[in-house]
């Protein structure tokens, strides 16, 4: 059981990339957008946020700074291209679902605010979490035309006037 079928199920089990999700080329590159702007964010607030003497101001202000690192190398690889395992580390996020991405960037954002609850540990989290937010969006999927949802609506009336119907004559 060697060669052939190892690849097989390996290949099997990786997720697809964000194209294959239902993503639009502008909501992907929005998402993106998002991310860098949320590390430049972090990063600046955490910088303030280390300049202090409370010590979970400063874990707070080191983990803010470690979120900016990480959304970088997640989301603009090219920014990080001098360190090894960059393009690496990209490519495993790519593979990622929407709803991991949004779960793994929404609770790095909530970290530091639960160390700290300052103005500045909100404000510089919050586009953090907000990335998260769009890829969570962006795995619930497209909403549904206004068509659709009435032909729905009205199979299910018609349904319940029939079970409605049947239970009347069932009664007489």
């Amino acid at each position: 059981m060697s060669g052939s079928g190892g690849a097989a199920a390996v290949s099997a089990g990786s997720a697809p990339p964000a194209q294959e999700e239902g993503m639009t080329w502008w909501y992907r590159w929005l998402c993106r957008l998002s991310g860098v702007l949320g590390a430049v964010s972090c990063a600046i607030s955490g910088l303030f946020n280390c300049i202090t003497i409370h010590p979970l101001n400063i874990a707070a202000g080191v983990w803010m700074i470690m979120n900016a690192f990480v959304l970088l190398l997640c989301e603009a690889p090219f920014c990080c291209q001098f360190v090894e395992f960059a393009t690496a580390v990209a490519e495993r996020v790519d593979r990622l679902r929407s709803w991991q991405k949004a779960v793994f960037y929404c609770g790095m954002a909530v970290i530091p605010i639960v160390m700290s609850l300052t103005l500045t540990t909100l404000l510089g989290n919050a586009i953090a979490f907000a990335t998260g937010v769009l890829y969570g969006l962006s795995a619930l999927g497209k909403k549904g035309d206004a068509i659709s949802y009435a032909r729905i609506q009205q199979q299910k009336q018609q349904a319940d006037e029939e079970r409605l119907a049947e239970t009347l004559e069932g009664e007489l």
